[in-house]
């Protein structure tokens, strides 16, 4: 026990070396021993260890009181986030125990694999509430300092169970597997709670991997874990105070060494000479440090090292003889000699090592016969003679990255073997090198960013299948073929002028601002997105090579935004899906024959005069954004809508759509009657239409109307109407009709609604800005009962609205008997049924100058009316509503109000901005509004600050008051 507390302040007292420092990934790599044994590297997550830590806690002390133990103090540990452990991982394998529990023997149930951090286990029931709980043991009674004698035993005589004893067993396979997922600190605070936790937690599966990473740990505090975990394959000293010291002792002190990790400091020649003792090490990663005194050399020999990482690292020459070695990276070190001695080396990485001279590179690769990757990027005194050198002697190179090397060529170099090739900005490549490169049979990935003198690629490769061209400026010409190219990356070409690809695997090809491209060829089978957005220099040819029968026939996207050249577009194609012409504003003509089309956009092509869709598979379009189409023809079965709204121009439309159920022409004023007739005719489900200022629309082609049996909305808004009739005979289920601004309509012309019923199934009605008389708004607002909306907004000959004269009676009774007179013989000698109430709902009279009083009092029957809106009407002096249902009273603007009366017990809202009425008036009429919440009195000069309290007195149920000689507003204090 006292190990295991030493063991605990080691850790604790381990800190990071530098606050808050960014971590660094050095991977230690699995590596094979000599026995075929594999090491595993396990990277512990601080926040989950500390997490299931605390659920242990939690648990034990739960259980213990459950069993009525007093006087234990709970497991001290820490936890923070959410655990997240997999009770499936392993089932049906081979179990594995902990080395020292001396209860393991007895719960032996097969062999079980000491070496596996995370054990199978044989049999495991997920009933946590049932089986688990009746087979795990726990104990809560834990010390600090406890000895063996005192330490809870799992499995004990029966006076220790009765005393001690709360039932979870927790068998060790299964706690193996819990602890697997703790790092150190945690698995030290672990071993405290019992003995099985401690002989479970000090398992060598879970010291394997010692990782001291920007901890602040002492020569004598590693040197004791060294002693007590002697069989540790991996240790991770980066950023630790001392790393000369402690590296030195790893390797003497650790037998089974394999992956050694150092950085950030200093390490002398005496350090390189000892790892050759060291014979099970396989893998050495040295990062930001300085080798030796500066001006030796450093020498690393070992027979038996596989992967050595040296990275950006301070040394004046690197001598390396290794002849087991596979991998080298001498990344970003300041060297400028390196020798090699490695026959089986397959992986270097020079880059960024700017003090390497051509020489010291030529020699160092060429001794490398089997070499299959180098990365020499940013070695600017490479050569094209270097890579000759390489290219002979390392006949297996595939991977080549020579990106910044401004004095490389590539005109006569040979690398038959090459897959991967990479030459950002290399200044001399050329179209020549381009002819070398199209040796390379085997080459599968070409990067040519940035080489500015590139003028042409031609290049017929087989197993080509990326290649990337960025920023080359004076590229005009590109020629790919390749049965299997699948990515081509082409962007900031600016002399790009012809394109010509041939491939089976290409599916997307982005080809965006290549302002110079004129022409594009295509010959891929299986492309199905083509973006040419910004290609400003695109003509109309480009169409034929999106044809059916052209080399994209299975095409399904195709944007041409902002091809300012193209001036008529025509497609025909099968497979065509989405099509984008956005900001086209050169394009007068389109013709689309696309069957499966459903989404095409032509934002900006504001100069469209003829535009033709058959058959198309468009399911809406809107072509109001089109102000100068003339002629249009569209053939699409599944279309559902169609808006036309602002064609000022359109004269000639042939409109196939059966599915149409929505049409918007407003402001089609050169629509005549017989397009109107037809389109009625070939799409019979119209439910909208909406023919706002269409002045060429007469009674001919309102009388087609009777063909839309599905017709319930028609707007004629701002047209000529003079007679109604061929409406009230031709649109029997209409619900709304919008009559705005249609000053030549008569007084009488409104006669068959409230005199002949017609159009019974109307409930909206807009008669706004119209120049009906004061009788005929009487008639129809006292006989029309069954409208449930009714704007009447502007109309100057609205004088009054009194639904409590007697001449409202009579109205409604006359129109009663007109019915009645109207109807069946057989229907006359029954009963009329009189409709008391109206169905009113909301009703707008907005603007109204000449109106100056409304009543409406019980007797009205506006049982149903729930918005009342009456403002702007300048003369309006009196107000009395009574009305059991309405919730909204809009008077703002009211200027001659002075006289409101209400009887509305369901209103919430009222609305009195800018009138002149005082606060007496106010206090009146909100007394008897028992749920009004919200009163507006901005800008009333009559209604005084010290007056709020006073309305709230009045009405109790006022929750917001707007005032605007008071900050923003008054809200309802609560007690």
């Amino acid at each position: 026990m006292e190990q295991d507390d030493l063991n605990l302040r080691v850790w604790e007292t381990v800190g990071d070396v530098v606050e808050g420092a960014e971590r660094k990934e050095l991977g230690l790599q699995a590596l094979d021993g000599s026995a075929g044994a594999k090491n595993k590297i396990f990277d512990f997550d601080d926040d989950k260890s500390k997490d299931l830590l605390r659920w242990i806690k939690t648990d034990v002390e739960s259980r213990h009181d459950a069993a009525g133990g007093s006087g234990s103090r709970g497991v001290e540990v820490d936890a923070n986030v959410e655990v997240d452990v997999n009770l499936n991982l392993g089932l049906g394998g081979e179990p594995s125990s902990s080395s020292t529990t001396a209860v393991a023997t007895e719960r032996d149930n097969g062999d079980r694999d000491m070496q596996n951090k995370r054990p199978k286990v044989h049999s495991f029931s997920l009933d946590w509430g049932t089986n688990f709980e009746s087979e795990i043991h726990y104990f809560t009674r834990v010390h600090e300092e406890v000895g063996d004698a005192d330490m809870p035993d799992v499995v004990g005589d029966g006076a220790r169970s009765d005393l001690l004893e709360v039932r979870m067993d927790l068998t060790d396979d299964l706690l193996h597997m819990v602890l697997s997922f703790l790092d150190h600190i945690d698995l030290s605070s672990a071993a405290r709670v019992c003995r099985q936790w401690r002989d479970a937690s000090s398992h060598e599966d879970f010291w394997r991997y010692l990782n001291f990473e920007n901890r602040a740990i002492t020569a004598e505090q590693f040197e004791d874990m060294c002693q007590r975990y002697p069989n540790a394959t991996a240790v991770n000293l980066y950023g630790t105070p001392a790393i000369h010291p402690l590296g030195m002792e790893a390797i003497s002190s650790l037998r089974n060494l394999e992956a050694l990790t150092l950085g950030k400091g200093q390490l002398s020649e005496t350090f390189f000479e000892a790892i050759t003792e060291c014979h099970t090490l396989r893998s050495l990663t040295v990062n930001d440090a300085t080798l030796g005194n500066g001006i030796q050399e450093i020498s690393i020999y070992h027979d038996r090292l596989r992967d050595v990482q040296i990275v950006k690292c301070r040394v004046i020459r690197v001598s390396i003889r290794c002849p087991q070695l596979e991998t080298l990276s001498l990344k970003r070190s300041s060297m400028p000699h390196a020798v090699l001695h490695c026959p089986l080396l397959r992986e270097l990485d020079i880059a960024s090592c700017h003090k390497l001279s051509d020489a010291a590179i030529r020699s160092a690769t060429t001794s490398c016969p089997l070499l299959e990757s180098l990365d020499m990027s940013n070695c600017s005194c490479v050569s094209d003679q270097t890579l000759q050198e390489i290219s002979a002697s390392c006949g297996n190179l595939r991977v080549l990255d020579a990106s910044y090397c401004p004095n490389i060529a590539f005109e006569s170099v040979r690398l038959q073997m090459l897959t991967v090739l990479k030459l950002h900005s290399c200044e001399g490549i050329t179209s020549a090198s381009i002819a070398a490169i199209a040796n390379s049979s085997m080459l599968e990935v070409l990067e040519l960013d940035n080489c500015s003198l590139l003028t042409s690629v031609s290049l017929d490769l087989l197993r080509l299948q990326n290649i990337r061209l960025v920023h080359c400026r004076k590229l005009t010409d590109l020629i790919l073929r390749s049965s299997v190219l699948s990515s081509v990356t082409i962007s900031n070409c600016p002399s790009l002028q012809r394109i010509s690809i041939t491939s089976n695997a290409l599916k997307k090809l982005v080809l965006q601002k290549q302002e110079s491209l004129t022409t594009l060829a295509l010959q891929c089978h299986l492309l199905q997105e083509v973006d040419l957005t910004e290609c400003e220099s695109l003509t109309n040819s480009i169409c034929e090579v999106f044809r059916s029968d052209g080399g994209c026939p299975i095409l399904r996207t195709l944007v041409l935004d902002s091809c300012e050249s193209l001036t008529a577009v025509s497609f025909c194609s099968t497979s065509l899906v989405s099509l984008s012409l956005g900001g086209c504003r050169a394009v007068t003509s389109l013709d689309l024959s696309c069957p499966y089309l459903d989404h095409v956009s032509l934002d900006g092509c504001d100069h469209l005069e003829k535009a033709r869709f058959s058959p198309v598979g468009l399911s809406s379009l809107n072509l109001g954004i089109c102000p100068k189409l003339n002629v249009l023809h569209i053939e699409a079965p599944q279309m559902v809508s169609l808006e036309l709204k602002g064609c000022g121009v359109l004269s000639e439309a042939f409109i196939d759509c059966p599915l149409l159920t929505s049409l918007d022409a407003s402001f089609c004023s050169q629509l005549k009657d017989e397009c109107l007739s037809a389109t009625t005719s070939s799409c019979p489900l119209i439910e909208s239409l909406v023919l706002m200022s269409c002045p060429s629309v007469g009674p001919d082609g309102l009388s087609s109307l009777h063909c839309l049996q599905s017709l319930t909305y028609l707007d004629l808004s701002y047209t000529f109407l003079v007679n109604l009739q061929p409406v009230f005979d031709s649109c029997l289920y209409l619900k709304v009709l919008k009559l705005q601004a249609c000053k030549y309509l008569s007084d009488a012309s409104l006669e068959p609604l409230y005199k002949g019923n017609a159009l019974p199934a109307l409930t909206e009605l807009d008669l706004s800005y119209g120049t009906l008389c004061q009788s005929a708004i009487e008639e129809l607002l006292a006989c029309c009962r069954h409208l449930t909306h009714v704007s009447l907004n502007g109309c100057i000959n609205m004088h009054d609205l009194d639904w409590g004269s007697p001449i409202d009676d009579r109205l409604f009774a006359m129109s009663t008997f007109h019915e009645a007179f109207d109807s069946p013989m057989e229907k006359v000698n029954e009963p009329v049924q009189y409709q008391d109430d109206r169905l009113l709902q909301n009703l707008n009279c907005v603007g109204c100058p000449n109106i100056r009083k409304v009543v409406i009092p019980p007797s009205a029957g506006c049982f149903h009316l729930s918005s009342l809106n009456l403002s702007l009407s300048s003369n309006l002096k009196e107000v009395d509503i009574s009305c059991c249902n309405l919730y909204l009273l809009n008077l703002s603007n009211c200027y001659s109000l002075e006289i409101l009366k209400l009887d509305c017990p369901k209103l919430t809202s009222l609305f009195l901005q800018s009138c002149n009425m005082n606060e007496e008036a106010v206090e009146g009429a909100i007394m008897q509004c028992n749920m009004l919440e919200t009163l507006d009195v901005r800008f009333c000069p009559k209604i005084s600050p010290l007056s709020m309290v006073m309305l709230r007195t009045a009405c109790p149920s006022l929750k917001r008051i707007f005032s605007s000689l008071v900050p923003n507003m008054i809200s309802s204090s609560t007690s």
